[in-house]
């Protein structure tokens, strides 16, 4: 009889049934291991939690008050036997690839991940192992990433420019990931950063778990329209398009994503500027991250997974197609099928418009909801 693997794939999560542990589930479990605070990997209604602590403030702001357990990278913690470690996957802060070993056998679970350093998150580390389950979000040779460094020296380019002709300036960019990316890379001599509510929840809680970020101001009802616009804007996709973010008319407009690296998403978006960053890895990140696991197999979870494990068979490795419910969040492609990839490609053009459900879906602690984001600000 075939040897039972040490991870398996449900329709509840990742499980591990010699540990008794899901990761990531989407469904209620007695005991979850979590990669990062995204609402497509951590969901309320388990038992008992697992995560990086600097996950933990963003945890309990998007989950409420739950059985968590935190470790650092690196620290061993068993369950029922079987090892469990973090490491670094630099997506997001606090996000970890989730070692499993037992009895010789060893499972990486990336989650999320980019393998560019971006000088915010812990950079990313390949975890030698013999099985690893690999999101491939952008597994396409189109989703190739420029230097972090070009990239925020145009957006700082921009800002300068819209201060000179009496522009606001908006970047959208979501709230846990790309916004606090952005807020450490903008030149501060420029002006000041000023965040929408549902943008300064999530710096706060990673306040408190002890991040240091750049200031930013919350805008509410009582702030200078006047002072605001001669700044720049953080807000989260949700607002696009609202009575809050057209009261600071005339702006500037500019879409953080990985989507934008395909013609039409700016225009699409209705944005002035489309700055393709993206807390996932690009094309060559993933191929490089998987070949340095050293793994006997690979299992693709979400993104480009029937093309993207296609091209890894060809080039020798062995790799797997899985199904799971990862990839809700903002930065998500449509699945091409194996005919008519350049028409999905195409139609992966058009992005997602709302923010995680983590936050669309529940009341935010310091009152202001997404729908009604006109009664909290100007």
């Amino acid at each position: 009889m075939p040897k039972k693997p040490l991870l398996e794939f449900t329709d509840k999560g990742i499980y591990c049934a010699k540990g008794k542990f899901y990761i990531d589930p989407w469904k209620p479990v007695d005991d979850a291991v979590i990669t990062h605070a995204h609402a497509d990997h951590a969901y309320v209604g388990h038992k008992h939690y697992l995560a990086h602590y600097l996950s933990r403030d963003v945890l309990y702001y998007r989950l409420g008050e739950i059985n968590l357990q935190t470790v650092e990278y690196g620290e061993t913690v068993f369950k029922n036997g079987v090892e469990i470690s973090m490491y670094p996957a630099g997506h997001v802060i606090g996000s970890a690839q989730i070692r499993v070993e037992s009895q010789g056998e060893v499972w990486v679970v990336s989650g999320d991940y980019k393998t560019e350093d971006d000088g915010v998150c812990s950079p990313f580390e390949p975890v030698r192992c013999n099985h690893f389950i690999s999101e491939c979000t952008f597994g396409m040779p189109v989703y190739q990433w420029k230097p972090q460094a070009q990239l925020f020296e145009d957006m700082n380019n921009w800002w300068r420019h819209n201060v000179e002709n009496n522009l606001a300036t908006v970047v959208v960019g979501y709230s846990l990931g790309k916004a606090q990316r952005i807020i450490q890379n903008l030149d501060l001599s420029i002006g000041k950063i000023y965040t929408h509510g549902v943008i300064e929840n999530t710096n706060e809680a990673l306040r408190r778990n002890g991040v240091i970020l750049n200031p930013t101001t919350r805008i509410t009802i009582d702030s200078n329209k006047e002072e605001v616009r001669k700044g720049i804007i953080i807000a989260p996709p949700s607002s696009v398009g609202t009575p809050w973010m057209r009261k600071f008319q005339p702006y500037s407009f500019g879409y953080c994503s990985g989507w934008m690296a395909i013609r039409g998403s700016k225009r699409r978006r209705a944005a002035d500027r489309g700055f393709v960053l993206s807390d996932h890895a690009d094309w060559n990140g993933l191929i490089s991250a998987i070949d340095a696991t050293g793994c006997d197999s690979v299992y693709l979870t979400h993104g480009y997974t029937a093309s993207f494990t296609r091209y890894l068979n060809d080039i020798g490795f062995d790799a797997h197609e899985v199904h799971t419910l990862y990839g809700g969040e903002e930065e998500t492609p449509p699945q091409p099928s194996p005919e008519g990839r350049e028409q999905q490609l195409n139609e992966a053009q058009v992005l997602s418009s709302g923010e995680d459900l983590g936050e669309a879906n529940k009341a935010l602690p310091f009152g202001e909801g997404l729908g009604g984001v006109e009664g909290d600000i100007l």
